[in-house]
């Protein structure tokens, strides 16, 4: 199979966005007007996050057993089994918080998943502290993880994006075929990206079973440039 996948994790597997509930849960006062500035263009999201997860005021424990407490899509668990039946593999890819993917992961029987986001580590005093070793060395993509850098580096000949929202905008142009929701299906079609929008994983799942039948039945179909501008 020449397909591979990658998937957003916040507010496509989970079901809300969980570095947005860290934040009110455990944050000191400001992060709000820090996000208004990401919002309206003045910083990227890496810097975004940075200071936002410099102001969290928790310890490890409190933390993890905050983040057990929240909820993924439980589709998800069946939309990675179907595409290791097909061959496709997974790659969570994020420009969230890789502490709580792999908990929330975990927790659904899922920990041998790839995943690629930012990495956030405790400090003395119950602060903690927030890196980037997946953001655009060359300045050129202001996010924490760029997404299509990631995406260019895997091996596969075509990729299908399942995602949601703007930290998908910019990768989107680059998949062969996108899996959107949320804000993610006006961007794709607006800018002419080829895409098949959905709710929950269980839509994915049955998109996913359509798109392998298509690609058993019609040779030429995979590439599907015909279905992307951009």
């Amino acid at each position: 199979m020449n397909w591979q996948a990658i998937v957003d994790f916040d507010g496509t597997i989970s079901r809300e966005d969980t570095t947005d509930r860290v934040l009110q849960r455990f944050a000191e006062p400001g992060w709000e007007e820090i996000e208004a500035d990401w919002v309206a263009g003045k910083i990227g999201s890496r810097e975004c996050m940075q200071r936002q997860v410099a102001l969290l005021h928790a310890s490890p424990d409190v933390f993890d057993t905050f983040v057990s407490s929240l909820a993924i899509d439980w589709g998800f668990a069946a939309f990675v089994r179907l595409c290791q039946r097909a061959g496709i593999p997974v790659t969570v890819v994020s420009d969230g918080l890789d502490r709580t993917i792999h908990a929330l992961l975990g927790r659904a029987g899922l920990n041998g998943l790839t995943v690629v986001a930012n990495h956030i580590e405790p400090l003395p005093c119950d602060r903690w502290r927030l890196t980037s070793p997946h953001a655009d060395p060359s300045g050129g993509c202001a996010s924490g993880t760029c997404k299509c850098r990631v995406a260019s580096s895997l091996s596969r000949p075509l990729t299908l994006l399942v995602g949601d929202g703007r930290s998908d905008f910019c990768v989107a142009g680059q998949a062969d075929l996108v899996f959107a929701k949320k804000s993610l299906i006006a961007h794709c079609r607006d800018n002419g990206i080829g895409h098949r929008p959905f709710n929950t994983f269980s839509e994915a799942v049955g998109l996913l079973e359509s798109l392998l039948s298509e690609t058993t039945a019609e040779p030429a179909a995979p590439a599907r440039k015909d279905m992307i501008n951009g």
